[in-house]
C-alpha cells in the first residue's frame, strides 16, 4: 500500500522506510517506536509557563498552541505520540570525548537544541505508525543573538563532527553528521542529517537516522527532530518546517497587534 502524501504546501510523497531489526546484542527491542511509560510530556501538545523575552511580542498560550503542527497536518500514518521512542535511551544517551560532538548528543537527548537557557513555549510529539519514526516539534524563545549563535554552531558540525565514535549503554556507536537541505523559511535556518550506527558483528545492527531542523523567527525559534530506525523520509521534516514557520510568524503578528 503506497504511503499517502503529507498534507502540506510542499508537493512531496512520504516513501516507506525499510526498518532495520535490532541486533541480538544488548540494545534490546529498539524496533518499538515508542513507549507510554516514563514520558514527561502527555501525548497532546504541552506549553511552557515561561514567557518569551521582554523584547519580543509575547505569545499567549493559545497563540503558541496554534503555531504547533499536528498529526492531521502531516496526514496518515502520523498520530499523536504514545511516548518516547525506546531508541532514545539506547542510542542518544551517549558520550564522546569531542566537546562539540558531546554537546550535540546531549542536546538531542535532552531536546534542548537551542540550549538549556532557551524557553520552551510549546511542544508536540508525533509518531509514524508505519515506519516507527518519531517527530518532536518545539517552539522556543531566546535572544535573537543566542538563537543565531546556535544556528552558526549547528552549521559547523558537519566539519567538526562529520564522523566520530560514541559510547552508549548498549556499546559503541559510529556517528555521521552531514548538512541537510532546508526550505527557505524564517529569518535564519539550519538542517542536519545524523546517522548513528551500532558497532556489532551482526549485519542487522540497529541504525538510527535523525533529521534535525532549526529555524529562527524573530525572537522565537522552531526545533524539530525526526528520527527512526532506518531511512527516515525528509519530506515530513520539510513539511513541518514550512507549515510551522508560517504559523509561528502569524502568531507573532497577532501578538504585536494585541500589544
Amino acid at each position: 500500500m503506497p504511503r499517502p502524501p503529507a498534507r502540506t504546501v510542499i508537493a512531496s510523497t512520504l516513501s516507506a522506510a525499510a526498518l532495520l531489526s535490532a541486533s541480538a546484542c544488548s540494545y534490546g527491542d529498539l524496533g518499538q517506536a515508542a513507549r507510554a511509560v516514563g514520558a514527561p510530556d502527555s501525548p497532546a501538545a504541552t506549553v511552557g509557563a515561561s514567557s518569551a523575552p521582554a523584547a519580543a511580542p509575547t505569545l499567549t498560550e493559545a497563540q503558541a498552541r496554534a503555531a504547533l503542527i499536528s498529526a492531521e497536518d502531516l496526514g496518515e500514518p502520523w498520530v499523536p505520540t504514545k511516548g518516547f521512542a525506546t531508541w532514545r535511551d539506547a542510542m542518544l544517551k551517549a558520550d564522546t570525548e569531542k566537546a562539540d560532538c558531546k554537546r550535540l548528543l546531549d542536546a538531542l537527548y535532552a531536546e534542548e537544541l537551542f540550549g538549556p537557557d532557551a524557553r520552551t513555549r510549546a511542544s508536540v510529539g508525533l509518531d509514524d505508525e508505519w515506519d516507527e519514526a518519531q517527530l518532536r516539534y518545539q517552539i522556543v524563545a531566546h535572544r535573537p543573538e543566542d538563537l543565531d549563535r546556535t544556528l552558526k554552531w549547528l552549521a559547523g558540525l558537519p566539519e567538526k563532527c562529520g564522523e566520530f565514535t560514541a559510547i552508549a549503554g548498549g556499546g559503541e556507536l559510529t556517528v555521521k553528521v552531514s548538512e541537510a537541505e532546508m526550505p527557505e523559511a524564517g529569518d535564519a535556518r539550519q538542517g542536519l542529517r545524523i546517522v548513528l550506527g551500532a558497532v556489532s558483528e551482526y549485519d542487522d545492527a540497529p541504525m538510527l537516522t535523525l533529521h534535525v531542523a532549526a529555524v529562527r523567527v524573530g525572537d522565537d525559534a522552531i526545533a524539530i527532530t525526526n528520527g527512526g530506525l532506518g531511512d527516515v523520509p525528509a519530506d515530513a521534516t520539510s513539511a513541518a518546517v514550512e507549515l510551522g514557520t508560517r504559523r509561528l510568524a502569524e502568531a507573532r503578528k497577532r501578538g504585536r497587534q494585541d500589544v
